[in-house]
């Protein structure tokens, strides 16, 4: 657990850091090296000669390593007679616009919101794209907010950078390879939470992992309608998503009737509207609502008999972090119900989200529900971070719960939306989930620090 101090600045041209009183260090070993992200300094460091239990850094010092005049607060820690002054922490994205006011557009205010746990923890995070890197030099143009509106400071490259691509398009261009694997090999810099999960991919790589296989709906590629025919027989509904999709967008919903022979399809059209069309044969259904589209893009999943509220399915978001230790938790969790006549429970079909206490008022049902999801939820994150490549910090999973309470895993996004966070009775896990989105940074960098060979990947 990193300790967090207050940062005062006092004039002087020599390199001087003053070490705070209540900073526990061998008094025979004082460090003679300041690092901030990837710039180390010389500098004269020793406590604080007033006592006080701040960090003083002198201006020269300060203007060496780059550090931001309004950073208030820093975390410390030492190896091998080198004080590392608080956490750099880059948030990668694009997305850029030339507007003050809003220089990563639609998505400013959850950056800002992302930046303001900044001085709690003690790290100095930043935002950051591929156009603001001065190879050169080893500098960044770093967006910052520090309460009062975006600025612009130049800082070191950082010690470890949070992937925040928005979308599966900008992460696949070969400028955006290049740059990762150029901080990863020259600089050491370990990512967290790079690439948005493949559904099917994913998927594959679960169900021969005996710990979670019993979470997963038969979920494969389309190959034929025979497929769809057997697992309508099995589960009386079948869902169709886009392999890459996101948002609930391309869901299909297909139910098929014993009594009628008939086939129901529902969805949401290019209009937003939702709906729901029959017919008398499966082959019927696909010329007409698949037409334009290429099957071969999809997966077929098995439907389940969900919850209901009002006679309208339940599905249930849980979010895990993993820690400044290295730990899973479930840090947020919510019900959605779905809007009336929807395939999904996306807020934009009329979705609503419910805190499982509005959902279940019997306390007994409530505590087996969470209990269920919340060990699922943990069992899952470390199936993944398992079973995938990378270093994954945070996961959102969607899970469906039948009428036998078995728990159902539908997805998992490793750059989980924030709707859930609307409900006024979540805000404190917003608050949560964005300071472990920082805290496992703090991991990764101590882990970089004093166990170099095992970050190796």
């Amino acid at each position: 657990m990193l300790h967090t101090f207050k940062v005062e600045h006092f004039q002087d041209e020599e390199c001087i850091f003053y070490l705070p009183s209540g900073f526990r260090i061998d008094e025979d070993t004082l460090p003679h090296t300041v690092i901030l992200g990837t710039k180390r300094q010389s500098a004269k460091c020793k406590r604080h000669p007033n006592g006080r239990n701040v960090i003083g850094i002198s201006t020269a010092l300060a203007k060496s390593i780059h550090l931001p005049s309004k950073v208030d607060s820093l975390s410390l820690f030492c190896k091998d007679e080198c004080v590392y002054a608080g956490v750099l922490i880059g948030i990668f994205t694009a997305g850029f616009t030339s507007f003050r006011l809003s220089p990563i557009g639609q998505r400013s205010q959850f950056f800002q919101k992302l930046l303001s746990v900044q001085s709690s923890l003690g790290v100095i995070p930043f935002v950051f794209g591929e156009k603001h890197i001065d190879w050169e030099n080893g500098l960044v143009k770093g967006f910052f907010h520090f309460g009062e509106g975006w600025e612009i400071e130049e800082i070191p490259f950082p010690n470890v950078i949070y992937d925040r691509l928005p979308n599966r398009r900008s992460e696949k261009r070969k400028t955006y390879q290049n740059l990762k694997e150029r901080l990863q090999r020259e600089y050491g810099i370990p990512w967290y939470n790079p690439g948005f999960f493949n559904k099917l991919d994913l998927f594959e790589r679960l169900e021969n992992d005996q710990t979670v296989h019993n979470f997963l709906p038969e979920t494969l590629s389309f190959q034929t309608l025979d497929d769809i025919e057997r697992m309508l027989s099995d589960y009386h509904h079948i869902y169709l998503k886009p392999k890459n999709g996101s948002l609930g967008n391309g869901i299909h919903k297909i139910t098929y009737s014993r009594s009628s022979e008939e086939y129901y399809c529902r969805f949401r059209d290019q209009d937003h509207k939702n709906r729901l069309l029959k017919f008398d044969s499966l082959e019927r259904l696909s010329n007409t609502v698949f037409k334009n589209r290429n099957l071969d893009n999809f997966i077929v999943q098995q439907g389940i008999s969900l919850l209901k509220e009002n006679g309208r399915p339940i599905d249930f978001r849980v979010h895990t972090n993993k820690d400044e230790e290295g730990n899973w938790q479930v840090s947020a969790m919510a019900g959605k119900v779905a809007g009336s006549g929807s395939v999904t429970t996306h807020a934009n079909n009329g979705g609503v989200v419910k805190v499982l206490t509005e959902l279940f008022p019997d306390e007994r049902e409530r505590q087996i529900i969470e209990g269920g999801l919340i060990d699922a939820a943990l069992l899952l994150s470390h199936a993944i971070e398992e079973n995938l490549e990378g270093y994954i910090g945070e996961i959102g999973f969607d899970f469906g719960v039948d009428d036998n309470h078995h728990i159902w895993m539908f997805e998992a996004n490793s750059k989980p939306g924030r709707s859930i966070f609307s409900h006024p009775e979540l805000k404190r896990h917003d608050l949560l989930t964005r300071k472990l989105a920082l805290s496992f940074g703090i991991f990764l960098t101590q882990q970089t620090v004093h166990h170099p060979e095992e970050m190796i990947q």
